[in-house]
């Protein structure tokens, strides 16, 4: 293993399962795994995109801080969405977390994902060189 890649796990059902990380700090970057409003195995604000996605950021921003980053250290984001007309409100809750910081962002529209309930996942990418 190499010493300057630390992985991060939140003990969500699927790490060990799927063989994964929560977050991964490689140098300065921090990078999270897809995050979404999943919580305990449930989804939560089922039928709300908006408190989905802040739910699914708080997630990765939960990892992000311990692998020793910050918010402000956001760099990218990326926000897949089942359907179009979720954009506008994904988009802003994604306005309320990053609005200061204003990190390069990608929103995509997908055909599902891994459960019906869930409408958003979300990516994280920082740059902590502190």
């Amino acid at each position: 293993m190499n010493d300057d890649i630390t992985r991060v796990g939140s003990g969500g059902p699927w790490e060990d399962l799927y063989g994964y990380a929560r977050a991964v700090q490689a140098g300065p970057w921090i990078l999270t795994s897809g995050c979404t409003s999943t919580v305990d195995g449930k989804v939560v604000h089922v039928g709300d995109p908006a408190a989905q996605t802040k739910e699914a950021f708080r997630v990765a921003l939960d990892a992000l801080v311990d692998a020793g980053g910050t918010v402000r250290d956001v760099v990218r984001t990326r926000m897949y969405v089942t359907d179009p007309a979720h954009a506008d409100p994904v988009g802003r809750a994604h306005g309320e977390l990053f609005g200061l910081v204003r990190p390069a962002a990608t929103l995509v529209v997908v055909s599902r994902l891994l459960h019906p309930d869930q409408l958003v996942e979300v990516e994280v990418e920082a740059y902590h060189h502190g």
